[in-house]
């Protein structure tokens, strides 16, 4: 069986997915040849470069003109038909790939190259079974298309409105986002948090969100190091160089301050015209929680299994990951779009809180880590949430649509 990927490189979270997925298929079938393509470095390295830069600067530098946009395209009028021209455009220029690999299906795992082998197939091109997965937790348009023949999505709960959108309602499933199978396999806890010279008897704060930005993220983290309950702290950056770089200074800076002047008052005499008047005054300390600093890592799943919280952006992939590993989220800096939406969803089923920056930042962590119950509710709504069977059920379909259920 020959099985192409079709991906892009905008956000990270479209290629992990089709990475999962690949990885559980071979497993299944050794003998399958499973191919994942950057749709867009395929058609031409300058456009996947002014894609991918173009969305990351929308993202972080305009995001309120991100969210409009997100909005327009999701309408059948506007700009939303000038990306269908432009994918149309550049349909063709994938057959050579098409011709050469000669796959069994295609899986699309972002709305762009699926628009684009739709066309082909409208256009008796390619007549090859198509599949969507949708890497999001709400439906948008642009992921809609006629000669689609199954969408894989996140929850029950994008049924009603994706058939509204036009998709008909037998071909959606609602299977979950594909993540790789170690999110799902039980860690001995105790003994990773003895080899990261951790606390076992104290909470873990887990913070996630190296590749955007910097400044925000200091702020969340200078913020809750003031909480006066006990917890500690893991921070993977991955390879955003700059936070990492940030990170490290902070941390250092901390260690220099010995722990005892961090606990208590210093005594400092103010000598007026009377000397023998003297005055106890504070002196402000920076505050320190137990902090491990991790540049790039292959183990995420690690790290968010022996965490208690996780403050991150959600991204529809870190969100599944989390949810796997039955890890309550506190959201920040949600992009006004897909990002909110999947707040939206998170926030709705008990999952998450969105916390802001400043001072009410550290007040919603502190409620959370003062309140057992609460958060121990939250994780288990995230258990409740199961999509373990994700890539089982994926493949099963994959197997149906190619005719070789059974076989």
């Amino acid at each position: 069986m020959k099985i192409l990927i079709l991906s892009a490189s905008t956000g990270g979270g479209h290629m992990r997915a089709s990475s999962a997925l690949k990885a559980y298929i071979q497993e299944q079938s050794p003998d399958a040849q499973v191919d994942i393509v950057d749709t867009f470095e395929f058609i031409s390295p300058l456009l996947n470069k002014t894609v991918s830069d173009g969305y990351l600067y929308l993202a972080t530098k305009t995001p309120k003109m991100y969210g409009s946009l997100y909005k327009s395209t999701n309408k059948d009028r506007g700009l939303g038909s000038l990306l269908v021209g432009f994918n149309h455009l550049f349909s063709k220029m994938l057959l050579p790939l098409l011709e050469e690999f000669s796959p069994d299906i295609i899986i699309c795992t972002h709305a762009f190259p699926t628009e684009m082998v739709s066309n082909l197939k409208e256009l008796n091109m390619v007549n090859i079974p198509l599949m969507c997965i949708m890497t999001d937790y709400a439906p948008h348009k642009t992921w809609i298309n006629s000669r689609v023949d199954s969408y894989i999505v996140a929850n029950e709960g994008m049924i009603e409105p994706m058939v509204e959108m036009g998709a008909h309602r037998e071909l959606i499933h609602p299977f979950g986002i594909p993540i790789h199978n170690a999110f799902f396999t039980q860690k001995d806890r105790l003994a990773i948090l003895k080899e990261m010279n951790l606390n076992p008897d104290i909470p873990t704060i887990l913070i996630m969100a190296g590749s955007f930005g910097v400044t925000n993220i200091l702020k969340i983290y200078n913020s809750i190091v003031t909480i006066e309950e006990d917890f500690q702290v893991v921070v993977i950056t991955g390879r955003n160089q700059k936070l990492y770089e940030a990170f490290n200074r902070v941390l250092v800076k901390s260690r220099r301050t010995k722990p005892e002047h961090r606990l208590r008052l210093k005594r400092a005499r103010l000598h007026s015209k009377d000397s023998s008047h003297r005055k106890q005054i504070k002196v402000k300390v920076k505050p320190h929680k137990p902090t491990r600093l991790i540049y790039f890592t292959n183990e995420v799943d690690k790290y968010m299994q022996i965490s208690d919280l996780i403050i991150t952006k959600p991204g529809g992939l870190t969100v599944s990951e989390a949810l796997a590993c039955n890890l309550p989220m506190a959201i920040f800096d949600a992009i006004p779009g897909q990002e909110e939406e999947n707040a939206d969803f998170l926030i709705d089923n008990n999952m998450a809180v969105k916390i802001e920056k400043g001072s009410t930042c550290a007040r919603t962590i502190r409620s959370l880590l003062s309140d057992r119950e609460r958060l121990e509710r939250m994780k288990q709504s995230c258990q409740t949430f199961d999509k373990s069977n994700s890539s089982k059920n994926i493949y099963e379909q994959i197997l149906t649509l190619t005719g070789r259920q059974g076989t």
